[in-house]
């Protein structure tokens, strides 16, 4: 009896312990109070209190400021202690946004494994530090980014012109040389978001046309046409967050686009990833993800190696580097929720879904990379990858000297049916007519200009044998073409927007001159494994070709 009794004793002290314990930790011990005890703001001492934002528009409850008290509204200046330093300057209050709605985790804990969301369960853990502005795409998704080309061009252009010595972009300059006299201009790194005058450069030379003497004279000089226009594409781009911006220009240079969705605009062999950036990672599988159990580490290496860790996966490995590697990991956790109330929309968003403009820069270079050249390479090389029949090279001077605008045209407009290549202009989320005409004249370039001869012949003039042309056909073009034209190692020729917009002479002089740095050579002239063919051959085999034309 004395024993239960000492047990009964020992088990209540332990629980009483317990108890003890726990209301100490969670009352005494935490770490904002910790945190909270350390801030020496310039007024002296603060009081230790849990404190929050509450956001009831954004549905913001955010106690994250009881540890980042640097953060909080009035507590601006405190001890240079990493977790109390003020939020770098991006034009957006803490109290009046809260801190998830751009970085998530569990806004509501109050320590800091449970408020940085790397409990399990958690759906929306913390965005990772180096991709912390990310978070910029809950509400800049729209952002009219060009191609990487444009944006590094623009960026070189700053530092040649040295408007850094007056002007602060992304963190850098704005200080004028010692002696120099107050020129400081205005910070530029979130014009795009908040505006700029359009008649700057007329401005600055009229400055400098009154300046008799000093900095103006001395410092800024004339900028050529094309300069000014490339400098103009890299302030619209500036909202603050110039690592989202390259990130999302890099994303519209390899052709990402041409198999995933954005914001409703882009192909459908892929996944669409207007909101990939959500993604719950417990419900991923990091069987083949090294590192940490994120989504930003199973993002890095599903662009490694889509297949091993998508098993079936039909995106091909593209050879990226570590660098494209992260930036693309950043952009893609940067597509976050769109469901943001209106009255917190930037302008660039209100463009794209009120006025319809788009979310990505219409200039040919940015259309072609977004939407071509995963495909057909970012100079129209062609591409080959493991498994796949091959991409053809449009910026191929051979197919350019025989293609006219109209046929290239044409074949984005309509795609081809039955192999990856989109209907662009039919397909929901695909090109408008403008923008087909800004791909046609950036193909155009990538092939140095080349442009077909004159065609004064009828659209159908060929009068071939069809018979003698399906003897040649099996004989010369079936080995690549595939025997009724389908498709293997050469493009599918059996293919009704094909046959329908391609003159006689395009399918003529394609076959004659043949394709220079590819397996298609040229007929009109003879080579080691087979005869030269005479036109009247080459004519039947267009016919043969035609026989399958619809309705014929």
């Amino acid at each position: 009896m004395k024993a239960n009794k000492l047990l009964l004793l020992l088990s209540s002290l332990g629980v009483l312990a317990l108890l003890v314990g726990a209301m100490v930790q969670e009352n005494f011990l935490k770490e904002w109070r910790r945190l909270q005890g350390a801030a020496r703001p310039e007024a002296g001492g603060i009081d230790v209190r849990l404190r929050q934002i509450v956001v009831p528009a954004l549905h913001v409850a955010d106690r994250c400021v009881s540890c980042h008290v640097g953060m909080a509204p009035g507590e601006q200046a405190v001890a240079a202690i990493p977790a109390l330093a003020p939020h770098p300057s991006v034009g957006h209050d803490p109290a009046t946004f809260g801190c998830t709605v751009c970085h998530a985790g569990q806004g509501r804990a109050t320590d800091k494994a449970d408020a940085h969301g790397t409990v399990p369960f958690w759906p929306q853990p913390m965005l990772p530090k180096p991709f912390s502005y990310a978070g910029c795409g809950s509400c800049h998704t729209h952002l009219r980014v060009p191609n990487l080309v444009q944006v590094r061009l623009g960026r070189t252009l700053v530092e040649r012109y040295d408007c850094l010595a007056c002007h602060r972009l992304d963190g850098r300059g704005g200080t004028l040389r010692p002696g120099d006299g107050g020129m400081e201009g205005p910070d530029l790194s979130r014009v795009g978001a908040t505006g700029y005058r359009a008649n700057w450069y007329q401005d600055h030379l009229l400055r400098r046309v009154k300046a008799s003497a000093g900095p103006w004279r001395a410092s800024f000089g004339g900028i050529s046409k094309s300069d000014r226009e490339a400098l103009d594409v890299l302030l619209s781009s500036r909202v603050g967050a110039p690592g989202l911006v390259e990130a999302k220009a890099l994303f519209h240079s390899l052709g990402c686009r041409g198999c995933h969705k954005v914001g409703g605009v882009g192909g459908d062999d892929g996944p669409d990833l207007t909101r990939v950036g959500e993604r719950d990672p417990g419900r991923l599988d990091f069987t083949h993800v090294p590192g940490d159990a994120t989504l930003a580490d199973w993002l890095a290496e599903h662009f490694r190696a889509p297949a091993t860790v998508v098993p079936g996966s039909k995106m091909p490995i593209l050879g990226l580097d570590e660098e494209q590697i992260r930036l693309l990991t950043f952009y893609t956790l940067s597509l976050r929720r769109s469901d943001v109330p209106e009255a917190f929309w930037p302008k660039d968003r209100i463009q794209a879904e009120r006025f319809g403009e788009r979310e990505f820069a219409t200039d040919g270079a940015t259309l072609y990379g977004s939407f071509c050249a995963a495909c057909h390479g970012t100079s129209g090389q062609g591409m080959r990858y493991p498994g796949m029949p091959p991409f053809p090279a449009i910026g191929n001077p051979d197919f350019l000297a025989v293609a006219s605008d109209a046929f290239i045209a044409a074949t984005v407009r309509g795609g081809r049916p039955g192999r990856r290549m989109p209907a662009w202009g039919k397909k929901d989320g695909g090109l408008r007519p403008d923008e087909i005409a800004q791909v046609v004249s950036r193909v155009r370039r990538l092939g140095g200009g080349a442009t077909p001869v004159e065609d004064r012949k009828p659209p159908r003039w060929v009068q071939g044998d069809s018979k003698e042309g399906a003897r040649l056909f099996t004989a010369y073009c079936a080995s690549c073409h595939g025997p009724k034209g389908e498709g293997k190692e050469g493009p599918a020729l059996n293919n009704q927007v094909l046959l329908v917009n391609a003159t006689d002479t395009y399918l003529a002089e394609t076959i004659r001159r043949g394709r220079r740095g590819t397996e298609m050579g040229g007929f009109a002239n003879p080579s080691t494994v087979r005869p030269a063919l005479a036109g009247t051959e080459i004519e039947s085999i267009v016919a043969h070709v035609r026989t399958w034309e619809a309705g014929k």
